[in-house]
């Protein structure tokens, strides 16, 4: 009964967080069909209002409609993407068309759009706030940008395509979600001898889960990328290598390659609808790149300066296998293996010597202690209901003052998928009530007792406790200007820059403690680790901006290919390294396919990189990676404001200009 649905009743739990402890699945199925009815009412009274339309009685009041259904998909979307099952994934495959189509409805309203038009062409003379003027044109872009003002076949049409579109995106994470889940490799006791007790211990919780007597080997990142590393058996390397570069097209029945073309083919026509060229051009006009030249000259010019240099780390690295007395081709799997043999020898680093200094709560207190540093922001523990036995909550202060709920869901498991993220339960707002941020970072780190982190881990997890700080600290008045609602090319710039704090040796001083002996890490091996910070940069980048570049690529053409096929012509048209694997090949790139949040938008990390690598460089030219000042001003120019302000102003109010590349030409030593 709908009286019973713990979704539809109000939520007496802290910052009204989703009583997940009473939610059932079946709860969902009821609870969403209420919240769109109840949105589509909301709606429909916006569309009856006899009076002229104003600010409030149209903006406002659209701001104030759908508020159930934002709980109600805030909810399962999380649950969907970090702990899914058998049930959850046919509700996806229910709800992904009923939403499109739901949405659909709402923004071809021939009577809402009428309302917002009106509004906007008299914006000037509407006497409104700064932040109420951006709130105007944002909403009459995105209707516009989603169809409103086509004509009646042509919004039909629109309807359509985001439908299919919608139902092609949960079908590509599906698919993906089941490769990952489905492949394993067990280890012989003579594989597992060669490997190191922290990998073989991951490998025994994996099998674990899975009921499997001997460790395995997964296809999730924190445990294969070891694995590569590691194992000197150059067969198996090779085995899990086709794996992790085969997501997404490992058994017939779970092929994304059919649905990447049908996604591109749809893409295309609805940007013809809309007036573009392409479905590129149509995805840049609101970011700050603007338009794809400027994207390809920056890609490009990274591009041959990283691929300049890993082609002489490969001739190093084909040394070192010779010395092995491997006479084959050097191949993509030894490329990680004896770039870790190179690292140990040139840096004197090993993984194994870096690890037990990188405990997982070390690092978490870590990001805490520089957001209280920076920021005056505090972390205290708290007890509420979530979704899985490893999820942690904190309750955030200020002055003791509470500021929001931050939740953290670090360990990976069959039914998260994979990759790190960082979202929201709710986003910062002072419009219609008071809304503090509830927010929520992912990782998939491999479990242990204790969870120790690789350097990489713990910098993914300052990358998404910087996305969660630009939540924390958004101070807007309005829910769809706050935090990480802002342009894709610079919503990485706060998630990117927090991870230099990382590497500053007064943080590693205090919080990279020996798990056994508690001591902090040595000075020497603070340098050597600094030191190594661009090692095997040339390899990074180049399967980094090779995936950007096919997805631009993709998005650019007019014509219907077989993608793998394309995908092949654009590397070769680049002359893409053969030993050296896209980071996302197309059938698991879930950024695009997935959904359309980074379509024709994956370049925006290296864009926002410009950025972060210029603003620490203030940080340095001051001579204090703490200094107050300079945090006081990244919070009130960029952080706190959302997307209030436009992003290029933004930076440029903080820093005085824009970026040029070199910086991070120079930030990641390719020149």
């Amino acid at each position: 009964m709908i009286n019973e649905n713990p979704l539809l009743k109000n939520w007496n739990t802290p910052y009204k967080l989703a009583p997940f402890d009473k939610v059932l699945d079946h709860h969902f199925s009821d609870a969403l069909e209420k919240a769109i009815e109840d949105e589509l009412s909301e709606i429909q009274d916006i569309c009856d209002n006899p009076d002229p339309p104003t600010f409030d009685n149209t903006i406002h009041a659209i701001l104030k409609s759908g508020k159930l259904l934002d709980r109600v998909l805030s909810t399962f979307y999380t649950l969907i993407s970090t702990n899914s099952n058998d049930q959850r994934e046919k509700l996806m495959m229910e709800f992904s068309p009923k939403l499109a189509s739901h949405a659909s409805k709402i923004t071809s309203n021939q009577k809402l759009f009428s309302r917002i038009q009106e509004l906007f062409e008299k914006i000037e003379s509407l006497d409104l706030l700064p932040e109420q003027y951006r709130l105007l044109e944002k909403i009459y872009r995105d209707y516009t940008r989603a169809g409103a003002s086509l004509n009646v076949k042509n919004k039909e049409r629109m309807k359509d395509i985001k439908k299919q579109l919608s139902i092609l995106g949960t079908q590509f994470s599906q698919n993906l979600l089941a490769d990952e889940s489905s492949w394993y490799l067990e280890l012989s006791l003579e594989d597992q001898a060669a490997l190191p007790d922290f990998l073989i211990e991951a490998a025994r919780q994996a099998a674990d889960e899975k009921g499997i007597e001997k460790p395995i080997i997964t296809l999730s990142r924190s445990i294969i990328t070891p694995f590569l590393k590691f194992s000197p058996n150059r067969e198996l390397r090779k085995q899990a290598q086709k794996a992790w570069v085969s997501r997404g097209m490992l058994k017939e029945e779970t092929d994304n390659r059919s649905i990447a073309r049908e996604t591109l083919t749809l893409r295309r026509q609805m940007a013809d609808l809309l007036g573009y060229k392409n479905f590129a051009e149509f995805k840049l006009e609101t970011e700050m790149a603007k338009k794809p030249e400027n994207v390809e000259k920056l890609l490009m010019l990274v591009w041959e300066c990283s691929k300049e240099q890993a082609k002489k780390d490969q001739k190093i690295l084909t040394a070192y296998m010779a010395k092995d007395g491997i006479r084959d081709d050097f191949s993509s799997w030894d490329w990680l293996y004896y770039s870790e043999k190179r690292r140990q020898k040139e840096h004197e680093l090993n993984e194994l010597e870096i690890k037990p200094y990188f405990g997982l709560h070390q690092m978490i207190e870590a990001a805490f202690y520089c957001a209280n540093r920076l920021f005056n922001l505090s972390f205290v523990p708290i007890e509420v209901p979530l979704y899985h036995k490893d999820c942690k909550a904190w309750e955030v202060f200020r002055d003791d003052k509470a500021v929001g709920l931050f939740i953290g869901d670090y360990f990976a498991r069959p039914s998260k998928r994979s990759g790190a993220w960082c979202s929201a339960f709710q986003s910062q707002a002072k419009f219609p009530i008071l809304q503090k941020p509830i927010v929520l970072n992912v990782c998939n780190f491999a479990k242990g007792s204790p969870t120790l982190l690789s350097f990489d881990d713990a910098q993914t997890l300052f990358h998404e406790f910087g996305h969660a700080l630009h939540q924390l600290l958004s101070n807007v008045t309005y829910e769809p200007l706050s935090g990480t609602a802002v342009s894709r090319d610079f919503v990485e710039l706060p998630s990117q820059l927090y991870e230099h704090w990382l590497t500053v040796p007064e943080v590693l001083k205090q919080f990279a403690l020996h798990y056994e002996t508690k001591q902090p890490i040595s000075d020497v091996l603070i340098e050597r680790i600094i030191g190594a910070a661009n090692f095997d940069m040339g390899y990074q980048t180049v399967e980094y901006i090779s995936s950007a570049l096919v997805d631009l690529h993709f998005h650019l053409s007019d014509k219907d290919k077989d993608v793998m096929k394309f995908q092949t012509e654009i590397l070769n048209k680049i002359e893409m390294p053969k030993v050296i694997e896209m980071r996302h090949a197309t059938p698991h790139f879930s950024h695009v396919f997935s959904g359309g949040y980074y379509a024709a938008a994956y370049y925006s990390y290296m864009w926002s990189e410009v950025m972060d690598e210029d603003v620490f460089s203030a940080f340095k030219e001051v001579g204090n990676p703490f200094d107050r000042h300079l945090a006081n001003s990244l919070e009130k120019n960029i952080l706190s404001i959302g997307n209030s302000m436009d992003s290029e102003l933004a930076y440029v109010q903080f820093r005085g200009k824009l970026p040029k590349v070199d910086a991070l030409l120079k930030g990641r030593g390719l020149v």
